[in-house]
């Protein structure tokens, strides 16, 4: 029985479910070709339209800003005047038809962009009418601001610029940025570099709706102050930019119990939104940029050693496969060795490559965090001028804001500084956070490191004596002998037996849910079925029935341990032997040159002339059905 009115919403739910699904497989292809084929392109193909999608809707909201108040002010004589409090100028009807038209296009550039984010408008369509709607929009913006800062003086001195003025400023230079960056995009999907559509899953391309909805809250919450406290528009926003932000200057703060009453929710809702927002950065933009710079960082380490490795007779022969005796007494190794050779090789590279990320990441986030805190003092100290700021008070007053402290010392009361400082803040803010978490990998985990051991030298012994432990320390400053000594004792026993070698943690960080242990079940009773089967073909003396039902039990067994595997913390890295163990069982043998190929040194990109992307990078066809030769050092 069917209840009336359920059937379109199952089927919508199962087709967002299915959509959810296509794109985890996407990524996961995108991930894969990462390690085939690292790439710059993935920022114009990824990055830029998230950076897009970001700054439009703010670029959009500053437009908001610089339509609803007039540009220019006369500041009264007499103490106190100032530009914050001058006399609205009205502005010419032909300025205002502009900046309308300017906010039009631009909105119909993001709501462009966000339906080709969501799938509903194609690529081709799209981006030209995102493009075209930002330059547009930039244009007109420029223009006006030109026009009112040259061809509409006041005469004499009191005359000033509002905060409108310079809200339309920063919104044509982020109209023209964004629209410079889609052209790449562009650009790039028209050249082939990737696909004319945006591989986003919906989490990315939330990030859009997420950012709309902060910027809207921020301006909605603005206009709620605005009628509540009596201030101007601009200067709401103003307020509540920083108290989203949790800076708290505290030149502005409700004065009536209605505002305040308001401000307890309107804060806790802010500081949500923002959290998603940043947290999308963080996760969509960032870890994303991670994994694609490591993967090329990688790449180019990994070529840089095999040059090395050229130039030099002996080490350019453990290279190629060992194919005879001959060559293995001349170089002193088996096969074998010669292959865990290049693992140790690859490892080392992986290593050095993440290393090298993760301090990468914290000096382009800490050059950016440092920029921005020296360059918004200079932005300062120019604005803030009528108050006579020094650069080094702008530096505090920054430095403060930045790291959300807000003494509320310095102010800025200037129509220049204001909107400065809200579009300063929406970036500074979530960099600083940015930078924080990069610290976390590197800089706070070395001292962390250092804390625990020094805790173990003085009033938090561990299980190791102090004697231990400086040998320990010694032995790994000096050597990797205590990380090979480990390996080697974890490869005595075949691999198929470690997953059950005692102090062997393999169910650490596994979830015990009721697919695992449905697929545990299942695995047990095969393994009783295929060795009962085994049993019985022994019993009539089937020896090749016994032995492919003996070989099934293994692949079950390993397959079970495996499985356990995917929910280690940390990820599981396997040894060499173990490596060397699976692909035995499915029919290659390390011991064996016929499947090993000299260690490439510029890998065949997927892209170019009909190349499939293979994860082993065969030297041979598949059509002729011969067995493909790779290399450890080669792609991954």
């Amino acid at each position: 029985m069917n209840d009336p009115g359920l059937d379109e919403p199952i089927q919508e739910t199962s087709k967002d479910v299915e959509q959810e699904r296509k794109d985890e497989i996407d990524f996961k292809k995108e991930d894969e070709q990462a390690f085939l084929n690292p790439s710059r392109w993935w920022f114009a193909s990824t990055a830029f339209p998230l950076l897009a999608g970001t700054f439009g809707p703010m670029a959009s909201a500053f437009s908001v800003c610089a339509l609803v108040e007039n540009w220019r002010v006369i500041v009264p004589h007499g103490p106190g005047g100032n530009e914050a409090h001058g006399y609205n100028v009205k502005d010419p009807g032909w300025l205002i038809a502009i900046n309308t038209i300017s906010l039009v296009f631009a909105l119909g550039a993001n709501l462009a962009l966000l339906l080709n984010m969501a799938r509903r408008l194609s690529f081709s369509i799209a981006q030209p009418i995102t493009i075209i709607g930002w330059f547009i929009s930039s244009i007109l913006l420029i223009a006006l601001v030109v026009t009112a800062a040259y061809s509409l003086k006041l005469p004499g001195q009191d005359r000033a610029l509002t905060q409108a003025f310079y809200y339309a400023i920063i919104a044509s230079g982020l109209y023209f940025i964004i629209a410079a960056l889609m052209c790449v995009t562009v650009y790039g999907a028209f050249k082939g570099h990737y696909p004319k559509e945006f591989k986003l899953t919906m989490s990315q391309r939330t990030l859009m709706l997420q950012t709309i909805s902060f910027m809207v809250y921020m301006l909605l919450g603005a206009l709620v102050f605005y009628h509540v406290e009596g201030w101007q528009y601009l200067d709401a926003v103003y307020f509540t930019n920083y108290t989203l932000l949790t800076v708290g200057i505290g030149d502005y703060a409700p004065q009536t119990h209605t505002g305040r009453a308001l401000l307890f929710p309107y804060a806790i809702g802010g500081i949500v939104i923002l959290g998603l927002v940043v947290g999308s950065i963080r996760s969509l933009v960032l870890e994303r940029g991670k994994k694609k710079l490591g993967r090329r960082i990688m790449e180019k380490k990994r070529e840089a050693l095999i040059r090395k490795l050229q130039k030099k007779h002996d080490e350019r022969q453990k290279l190629h496969p060992i194919t005879s005796q001959e060559k293995a007494d001349e170089l002193g190794m088996t096969e074998r060795e010669r292959r865990k050779f290049e693992f140790d090789l690859m490892r080392q590279i992986q290593d050095d490559a993440n290393s090298r990320q993760k301090w990468n990441a914290l000096f382009v986030s800490g050059s950016a965090w440092l920029v921005l805190w020296l360059v918004g003092a200079v932005v300062f100290w120019k604005a803030e001028h009528a108050q006579e700021w020094s650069y080094f008070g702008a530096l505090y007053f920054a430095y403060t804001s930045l790291l959300t402290i807000g003494f509320g010392d310095y102010k800025n009361f200037s129509n220049s500084g204001k909107p400065a400082f809200v579009f300063w803040s929406l970036l500074a803010v979530p960099t600083l956070t940015i930078v924080i978490s990069n610290m976390g990998d590197t800089v706070v985990k070395g001292i962390r490191d250092l804390t625990d051991y020094l805790g173990e030298f003085t009033v938090l012994p561990g299980e190791n004596s102090t004697k231990a432990r400086t040998k320990q320390l010694i032995s790994n400053v000096t050597s990797k002998f205590g990380k090979d000594q480990a390996k080697e004792d974890m490869m005595e026993e075949p691999p198929g037996a470690l997953g059950e070698k005692e102090g062997n943690d393999n169910t650490r960080g596994q979830k015990h849910g009721a697919l695992t242990s449905a697929t545990d079940r299942f695995a047990n009773d095969m393994e009783k079925e295929e060795l009962s089967a085994a049993k019985t073909a022994e019993d009539r003396g089937d020896e090749i029935s016994k032995d492919r039902h003996a070989y099934h039990y293994q692949l079950i067994r390993e397959f079970r341990n495996v499985m356990k595997h995917l929910d280690e913390n940390p990820p599981r890295r396997y040894t060499y032997e173990e490596w060397a163990w699976y692909l035995k069982l499915m029919g290659e043998n390390e011991d064996s040159h016929s499947s090993h190929r000299k260690a490439p040194l510029k890998v065949q990109n997927p892209d170019e002339d009909g190349a499939q992307v293979d994860m082993q990078q065969g030297s041979t066809d598949d059509k002729e059905e011969k067995e493909r030769q790779w290399s450890w050092l080669g792609n991954r």
